[in-house]
């Protein structure tokens, strides 16, 4: 047994001597360091003055280059401060003053183990920060540079000779133990949230500069992203706390949800017009004559928490039922579906039906009408498609049934018999008696009889149906047939369950289009209103299902979604292209409300007018006049648009889109005076210099293209390439002297041009921290980080935009929500007002050329809002000094 363990003991004698040998080492290392630690200790505590540690008045912050910066003691003199560099120095380095209740302690030392980032772009470390990357200066003694070892740099080299990196790598571990021991007496090392006061004023926690009052840091899916604070701002306790003055009424609602929804549109008792996009119901009472301008006011009832998906007009007129999808909040908790009924003269919620027993959303739903609306219908989206009937003054469920796992596309009461309902969807048209009309809670049952077709060929799908007067019923198929269901008495060899006391059979069959019948309509005089698909076409049909007269829908409109009645002869015709048509079957009909089909991202405003211009995934460029309310004109782009901004003059606008091509057209003509390609990838960001002479042009081949532009804007050609981010460009934004940007990447990345001198990269991001901005759409940045909420994964945030009165900024988030915030922003958490109405993520927002309104895209629910900017200077000019006053207690954001 000896002889087999032998060669096993071989092994383990050598690795226990191999690491016995690398203890010894180790400890030989701690030894020198800890020497070089205590004689760096020594000679910083010898170089610093006692009126130094105990800390001086700090003079004024200024533009002046030579003066220094806030938070260092201005010991030394201008010409011994480094403005371009950000190096380390061995030892000879001039002590900061000592943070109070460290007397006697270490100095803070220029370079430490806290931001081994530094030397990079202001965004994150690594290699993804484009060329070396100098920061803040120290107060140093002209010596050679040193970079760093472990953060690499592009076209950086050494510049120490051999014999030198010993002893600068143990100054390097000097200075970086020194930052551990002063963190080690700090509050951040007990949790606490305020950070040690400082001659510079308070700063992040993080940073050693931060303590300093040069920089702030924040974190993006771990990556730090340092941000340099302005000479002007001494400590960010004098910051703006608190949300701001201004507040948002929401002005107008452009778009209408025709594309994927049924059950759209109707006329209220008090004329006004109701619809639905995202989560608002829009009550629209339009202006002008039949056939005539749009124009008109908007009323909006914005209690839904996600997207509303069908209405029911209660017979008085007054009341609403509107029923909304099933979503998620911004911390992944789900939102039920659930039925408002509400008031449309007061817009005050009168009941919630449903909280909790609907799965997914709520499909169709419908008021009786023989006992004056007393009752409320409703299919929700499960798979079972769940048929429930409610007491609508008390919420109360009566009785509840699965339908079909076919989808349900319409519900209704039989107006002279409350206990009769209809359904019909896909494949099937079904007759439910109800026994509990009554009103009895639970005490209700439903009973249904499938319609049967006969020697009728059965359609695919039955979007549609309405009550004759003589209690018939018409349904519109997808073959473009018009159905007459006809009462008879039951049978009991009629297939089917239940025991209704009567049944419908087809009695006659009229073919009406060519394509899907969408919408069906009685009107007042007793003929019925059909809808074509494919077509586009409105048919009138008089008793036995004669045609009377008919009218085609333009084809850049769609077809016919849904149908209204409104005074005298005037319709109103809902389409698939998301607009709202009113007129006439004689004279024909124009669009009062408009909107994209698709996803929205591009948006801009005008320079000097309110108009702004959008476009999205509709292919779709699109100039929207902001005071009529109205769309101006649209263009087909045949491609994807991503982007768009006017030249200052307004005369002409740029529009990029996703295949890297990207135009200039005249305002006025939509003439295309220029098209341009740079790549072949999408493109993120358009955006004119503020004097016009420059259009840069950001790209996701992670590059910026520069071109020289006429006066008039219809001429441009290439004047550089911005090269050195590592990302996808995301936003850009131009100086107010047209010579520099500033631009943000998809990794995060922080960076400023020189595009005057040659597009060339500043790799001195602090020299730009005092550089004047003539737009703030950039969304990461030392004004605006406070808008990143806590825990962000760094694409919460969409857009970002500055007011030209440089008093508040606008958000759009991810999470359905626009809100506004202090400008500027630069304390964590800071609090907002925060509006609600979009049902998708926020795109983009845009103030127009006054501040007097706010533009918001929504994303996939393709609308369009225009907000009202209420508050300071909100409602007119702002006034030459903002008045704010700082709240003592930040809460976190209003909803409004």
């Amino acid at each position: 047994m000896d002889g087999a363990e032998g060669p096993e003991e071989g092994p383990a004698q050598e690795a226990l001597q191999s690491l016995s040998q690398r203890l010894r080492v180790q400890e030989k290392e701690m030894e020198l360091v800890k020497a070089a630690l205590a004689e760096a200790l020594r000679l910083l505590r010898l170089r610093g003055s006692p009126t130094s540690l105990q800390g001086s008045d700090v003079p004024a912050p200024g533009r002046d280059s030579s003066a220094a910066p806030p938070g260092l003691p201005p010991t030394c003199s201008p010409t011994l401060v480094s403005r371009g560099t950000q190096t380390e120095t061995p030892v000879e380095m001039e002590p900061s003053p000592a943070p109070p209740g460290l007397s006697n302690g270490p100095p803070l030392l220029q370079r430490g183990g806290e931001e081994p980032t530094g030397p990079q772009s202001e965004g994150v470390g690594g290699g993804s920060s484009g060329a070396g990357s100098p920061g803040p200066p120290g107060v140093l003694r002209p010596v050679q540079p040193l970079q760093h070892a472990d953060t690499p740099r592009r076209n950086s080299s050494s510049s120490s000779s051999p014999s030198e990196r010993p002893r600068q790598k143990l100054s390097r571990k000097a200075a970086s133990s020194a930052n551990l021991l002063l963190r080690s007496g700090s509050t951040e090392s007990r949790g606490s949230k305020d950070p040690l006061p400082s001659p510079g004023g308070p700063g992040s926690r993080r940073s050693n500069y931060n303590l300093e009052g040069i920089s702030v840091k924040m974190f993006l899916r771990g990556r730090p992203i340092t941000m340099y604070i302005p000479s002007g701002i001494r400590s960010l306790e004098e910051l703006p706390s608190g949300p701001p003055p201004e507040t948002l009424s929401l002005d107008w609602v452009y778009g209408y949800r025709g594309r994927d929804s049924r059950s759209n549109l109707f006329v209220l008792r008090s004329g006004e017009v109701v619809y639905f996009i995202a989560c608002v119901v829009v009550l629209y009472r339009p202006g002008g004559g039949p056939g005539g301008p749009g124009g008109g006011s908007q009323r909006h009832y914005r209690e839904h928490t996600d997207c509303v998906r069908c209405l029911a007009v209660h017979p008085d007129g007054v009341r609403v039922a509107s029923g909304q999808t099933a979503g998620v909040d911004k911390d992944g908790k789900p939102l039920q579906p659930v039925v408002h009924v509400w008031n449309s003269e007061t817009l005050k919620k009168l009941q919630e039906i449903g909280l909790g027993a609907f799965e997914r959303g709520v499909g169709a739903l419908a008021f009786s009408a023989a006992d004056q609306g007393a009752f409320l219908c409703v299919v929700d989206d499960s798979n079972e498609h769940m048929l429930s009937v409610w007491d609508c003054s008390r919420g109360i469920k009566l009785a509840e049934i699965k339908s079909t796992n076919d989808s349900v596309l319409a519900v209704g009461f039989s107006p002279r018999d409350s206990s009769c309902i209809v359904t019909s969807g896909k494949s099937h048209v079904h007759f439910w008696n109800w026994s509990g009309a009554a009103g009895a809670p639970g005490n209700g049952t439903l009973a249904r009889k499938q319609g049967v077709f006969g020697k009728y060929k059965k359609p695919k799908f039955i979007p549609c149906f309405v009550f004759l007067p003589d209690g018939d019923i018409l349904t519109g198929d997808s073959e473009g047939n018009i159905l007459t269901w006809g009462r008879s008495l039951s049978d009991s060899k009629t297939p089917g369950r239940g025991g209704a006391k009567e049944t419908y059979g087809i009695v006659a069959q009229a073919h009406a289009h060519e394509g899907s019948i969408f919408a069906l309509c009685l009107r007042r005089d007793g003929t019925v209103l059909s809808g074509g698909g494919r077509d586009r076409r409105l048919v009138q049909w008089g008793p036995g299902l004669v045609a009377l007269q008919e009218a085609e829908i333009p084809e850049h409109f769609g077809a016919v979604r849904a149908i209204a009645e409104g005074p005298g002869s005037e319709l109103l015709v809902g389409t698939t292209k998301n607009a709202l048509l009113r007129g006439d079957l004689a004279q024909g009909f124009s669009p009062v409300i408009q909107g994209h089909t698709d996803e929205l991202w591009g948006l801009c405003t005008h320079p000097f007018q309110n108009r702004f211009l959008t476009c999205g995934h509709d292919r779709q460029l699109c100039l929207w006049d902001g005071e009529g309310h109205a769309l101006a004109w649209s263009i087909d782009l045949k491609e994807i648009g991503f982007c768009a901004d006017f030249h200052p003059s307004g005369a002409v606008m740029a529009v990029g889109l996703s295949t890297g091509r990207w135009l200039v057209l005249d305002t006025e003509t939509r003439e295309i005076v220029s098209d341009v390609t740079d790549g072949n990838e999408q493109l993120s960001v358009v955006r004119y210099s503020p004097d016009g002479l420059y259009l840069a042009i950001g790209s996701h081949d992670n590059m910026i293209y520069i071109y020289s532009v006429s006066s008039d804007g219809a001429k441009s050609s290439r004047f550089g390439r911005c090269v050195g981010h590592s990302s996808f460009i995301t936003h850009l934004d131009w100086s107010k002297d047209g010579n520099f940007i500033m631009s943000n990447s998809g990794d995060y990345e922080i960076l400023y041009w020189d595009v005057a001198g040659g597009c060339k990269l500043l790799r001195n991001r602090y020299e730009s921290r005092d550089r004047e901005w003539a737009t703030y759409t950039c969304v990461l940045g030392f004004h605006v980080y406070g808008v990143w909420p806590d825990g962000s994964d760094g694409t919460d945030i969409n857009s970002l935009c500055r007011s030209h009165n440089e008093r508040v900024v606008a958000v759009a988030d991810d999470f359905c929500k626009v809100h506004l915030f202090q400008y500027p922003c630069a304390r964590a958490k800071a609090p907002s007002r925060m509006f609600g109405g979009h049902g998708s993520h926020v795109t983009s927002v845009r103030f127009t050329h006054d501040d007097w309104f706010l533009i918001s895209l929504g994303g996939k629910d393709a609308s369009i809002f225009q907000w009202r900017v209420l508050g300071a200077g909100g409602a007119g000019p702002a006034p030459a000094t903002p008045s704010r006053t700082p709240s003592l207690s930040p809460a976190s954001s209003l909803d409004v």
